[in-house]
């Protein structure tokens, strides 16, 4: 039993061992990961928590099909954690979220997006957020959409509105 304040993803050996069966990055990724994450920011649905900011813990792992870094040794060719650090903190400064999962979601997108990551799994954690419970929080898994998805499709459609001077309304 893990007794450590800090939440993990899982024992390293399992985060980096890929099964095909459990839903994680297929075993031909490379994958590269922070743990143990320290920041603070407002988040929540209750009154108590919308007004002064509160600890929170994040754990990423994202999945590249074998970096060219390990042929290259250049960084460029790989997710650089340093600046993907530095992104978090961004944005535990700047987001407007409610909830722990769309804050994950928002994690989860910019790994894929800007990082071009093709998987990933993050872990979100409010630490001692009940005197008896050790943390509470989240955990999600995603994938990049494959080229020509329906996300992607939905992208084009938008602008194809824009274009026109119409925007689509949001649901």
């Amino acid at each position: 039993m893990n007794t450590s304040l800090r939440p993990s993803i899982g024992s390293l050996p399992d985060a980096l061992r890929a099964t095909s069966d459990t839903a994680e990055a297929p075993a031909s990724m490379d994958l590269i990961f922070i743990e143990g994450l320290h920041g603070e920011t407002v988040i929540g649905i209750h009154e108590s928590e919308l007004h002064r900011p509160q600890p929170l813990v994040i754990d990423v792992v994202a999945g590249v099909p074998r970096a060219l870094a390990c042929d290259t040794d250049r960084i460029a060719d790989t997710i650089d954690y340093s600046l993907v650090r530095e992104r978090l903190h961004r944005l535990l400064l700047e987001h407007r979220l409610q909830l722990l999962e769309a804050f994950a979601e928002a994690i989860a997108d910019i790994l894929i997006e800007e990082f071009r990551a093709s998987w990933v799994r993050v872990k979100v954690v409010k630490p001692r957020k009940f005197d008896d419970v050790q943390s509470v929080g989240v955990q999600i898994e995603r994938h990049a959409p494959a080229a020509g998805s329906a996300k992607a499709a939905h992208g084009a459609t938008v602008l194809k509105f824009l274009a026109s001077g119409m925007v689509p309304a949001r649901h």
